[in-house]
């Protein structure tokens, strides 16, 4: 049995692959890109774009093996509104048709799909659970809710999928929209808030997902959705607190009203000069927290890092690299 990750050089392929092989199990990494990281040296790679149907249909995979699906296209960078769609799409929903197609052809049931909780859009109920209704707020989320239906119709042909649904993952590897934050306190500017800041605010270490991704492969790879979130999340403003006294940073917190900001960056957007993504502002002053209870009770699954010490963490990655964050060359495993 391999473990075949597509997208396996991405922020959570990297330490899932470094994961499973600490467990002694065969992986493939398969990636449009290959970037320096020593676990290559342990693990097959090999070139796939997962938007080209032909290069999918050449992974090598067995009737035994679990294939997870970690290829996507998110919110950073910044796309114009005219451009998001065809940013977005083609990897996310036409990427995991071919996935899905070569899987069932190949005579192999079982795969590991993330997608996101943009699926959910603004909160109606919080917390949100995996039943909470579904009404993405942009393309992206649009196109990993339309994954979800296409994971649906694939589950009738035999395939088994398991969705997993994470809030904002951060750890070493990837900053996305904090580097807009670091540079700020970096340089002890002021921190608007959207809002009062008293909104919690809740992450997922990605040494978090690849254990839940490793679990739903223990548990026979469910045909079920799973949310992904840290537990007790504190509010922005006690987060953003805690990170600008621990590093030492001038920087104060600027409450703002949160209709007001929406609609200048909603005007921006509109002028082609988008800062933030509708997606991640819109919701931005909302009690948006994941219930994970399902992820905690069915794949015994327990979220291990809190969200001051990942946000501290990413932070420290950030200044290594001089304010320019890059990922590291050797991934590190979280002590058990």
């Amino acid at each position: 049995m391999k473990h075949i990750l597509v997208g396996g050089d991405g922020f959570v392929g990297r330490h899932l692959a470094a994961k499973l092989v600490a467990m002694g199990e065969e992986v493939v990494v398969a990636d449009i890109e290959r970037s320096d990281l020593d676990i290559y040296w342990s693990v097959g790679a090999m070139p796939v774009d997962i938007r080209d149907d032909a290069a999918v249909r050449r992974l090598p995979i067995g009737p035994d093996d679990i294939v997870y699906n970690l290829a996507a296209k998110m919110l950073t960078p910044i796309q114009l509104r005219s451009r998001r769609h065809a940013f977005c799409w083609p990897t996310n929903y036409d990427g995991a048709r071919n996935l899905y197609s070569a899987v069932r052809d190949a005579g192999a049931s079982k795969i590991i799909q993330f997608t996101t909780d943009m699926v959910y859009g603004r909160t109606q109920t919080s917390p949100k659970t995996e039943d909470h209704p579904k009404v993405p707020l942009g393309e992206y989320g649009a196109s990993k809710l339309a994954t979800e239906g296409l994971a649906d119709s694939f589950r009738t042909d035999g395939v088994d999928i398991t969705i997993l649904r994470p809030r904002l993952i951060i750890g070493p590897g990837r900053l996305g929209i904090l580097a807009k934050l670091f540079k700020l306190i970096d340089r002890g500017l002021p921190v608007p808030m959207i809002g009062s800041g008293k909104q919690p605010y809740q992450f997922v270490s990605v040494f978090d997902c690849a254990d839940a991704s490793v679990l739903a492969w223990q548990a026979g790879v469910p045909n079920r959705q799973y949310n992904l979130g840290s537990n007790n999340p504190p509010s922005v403003r006690e987060l953003l607190s805690m990170l600008i006294g621990s590093v030492g940073s001038r920087s104060m917190l600027v409450p703002t009203p949160a209709w007001l900001v929406k609609l200048t960056l909603a005007t921006l957007d509109r002028l082609n000069r988008p800062i933030l993504d509708p997606e991640q502002y819109l919701i931005a002053d909302e009690h948006c927290i994941l219930d994970t209870t399902r992820a905690q009770t069915e794949l015994s699954w327990r979220p291990k890092f809190d969200d001051s010490d990942m946000l501290i963490a990413a932070y420290e990655e950030y200044k290594k690299g001089d304010g320019q964050f890059t990922a590291p060359a050797r991934i590190p495993l979280p002590a058990e």
